[in-house]
């Protein structure tokens, strides 16, 4: 087993409610030290993989100021305080598109970035899904929610509008458990 890095000092350099940047001074196994080693910190989050009860999926397009493009996605948001992820994943597909599902299968945790990121991505299969509501979406978000066919879908990840990777990551797993039949 690797030996983890000795942390000889950590400061903030940026603390928001929603992230933070820290800089760490750590020691290497072996004796090489990095003085500048910079962490994110972020909040867990969850996705879910929406499947309606004709077989589209749900998905939200919008604007991702990071790679200067509108990106198809799951609907996915940060786990509240006190939530659980799946708590989070249900709320988040009911807020962002206004659907609901009462089949959910837990797909994976995984970590978007884990040399210099500290959270955890929660991604689920929600299977029958039906709109019950209208979407919600917090402050600052502008979605428009996009219904999408299986091939459709393989389309949009093929030319490059589908390009969220941990969500690429949790569509495969859960094609590949055979979770869904129209991909």
């Amino acid at each position: 087993m690797i030996e983890p890095w000795t942390i000889r000092s950590s400061r903030y350099l940026l603390q928001r409610w929603w992230m933070s940047l820290r800089e760490d001074h750590v020691a290497l196994p072996g004796g090489p030290e990095l003085p500048e080693f910079h962490v994110v910190e972020y909040p867990d989050w969850a996705c879910a993989v929406c499947v309606t009860e004709d077989g589209d999926f749900v998905l939200v397009e919008q604007y991702r100021h990071g790679i200067g493009r509108s990106s198809l996605e799951f609907a996915a948001g940060a786990v509240d305080e006190g939530e659980s992820p799946e708590e989070t994943a249900r709320r988040e597909l009911l807020e962002e598109t206004g659907y609901a599902s009462d089949h959910w299968i837990f797909l994976n945790s995984a970590a978007p970035e884990p040399s210099r990121h500290t959270n955890w991505a929660h991604s689920y299969v929600a299977l029958s899904a039906r709109r019950v509501a209208e979407p919600r979406p917090d402050h600052g978000e502008c979605l428009h929610v996009r219904l999408l066919s299986g091939p459709a879908l393989r389309a949009a990840v093929s030319s490059g509008g589908f390009v969220h990777g941990v969500q690429l990551a949790a569509l495969w797993q859960a094609a590949a458990n055979g979770l869904l039949p129209t991909f």
